[in-house]
């Protein structure tokens, strides 16, 4: 069982790769390919680095394909079965003619281990998962995208440290189940300081590309 989730998640995460690949390139074929090799890199990286402090904080995280949910601000107004929206960076590149990015196309959900269940001592108060652990793990993710794309400009692949920063952008927007919901209704003086920070990247990324 764990074993076909592992394998559904790295297909997950190719497939987004493709699908993120065509739009940052659309209307330049020539960066289709390093396009889709950069978020290979990029969105591999953020899932282990999540699934790393899952494992720390025993904690299961499932990477899946951001779905959307509601259609409307009562409980009740959701859809029977949630909507991927894998789609979405394709088509807003195609109607901006490729001048709009949306990056935002993984989520992931949390399942507690047995051993987080059982615990009853040790390391945690409480052995329910918080708001605030979900928070951790996302914002791990973020900040090992932002040491990538500082990595990328270092050894001279700029167009590779843009789209990590980038992504890092579009991972803090509160929207859905995307993961700056998730900081934003733990901790909102954290997601503030990460987005401010984040912010100015993004603008220096802008800069040196």
């Amino acid at each position: 069982m764990e074993s076909k989730r592992f394998f559904k998640e790295i297909l997950i995460v190719i497939i987004g790769c493709i699908f993120l690949g065509a739009s940052v390139s659309f209307g330049n074929n020539g960066l289709f390919l390093a396009s889709v090799v950069s978020f290979l890199i990029i969105m591999s990286s953020n899932s282990l680095t999540k699934k790393v402090v899952g494992y720390f904080l025993e904690i299961g995280v499932e990477i899946r394909f951001w779905s959307w949910y509601q259609y409307g601000f009562r409980k009740a107004s959701h859809f029977k079965k949630p909507v991927p929206m894998i789609w979405l960076p394709v088509v807003l590149s195609f109607l901006s003619k490729g001048y709009f990015w949306w990056l935002g196309i993984l989520e992931f959900d949390v399942i507690p281990k047995a051993e987080r269940v059982s615990r009853r001592h040790g390391l945690y108060r409480f052995t329910e998962v918080t708001e605030w652990h979900i928070a951790w793990i996302a914002l791990f993710g973020i900040i090992i995208n932002l040491i990538l794309g500082f990595v990328g400009y270092l050894v001279g692949f700029e167009y590779f440290a843009k789209l990590s920063i980038y992504y890092s952008l579009w991972s803090l927007i509160p929207l859905s189940s995307l993961d700056g919901s998730k900081i934003f209704f733990s901790s909102r003086k954290v997601w503030a300081i990460a987005t401010v920070i984040v912010g100015i990247l993004t603008l220096w990324a802008m800069a040196i590309v």
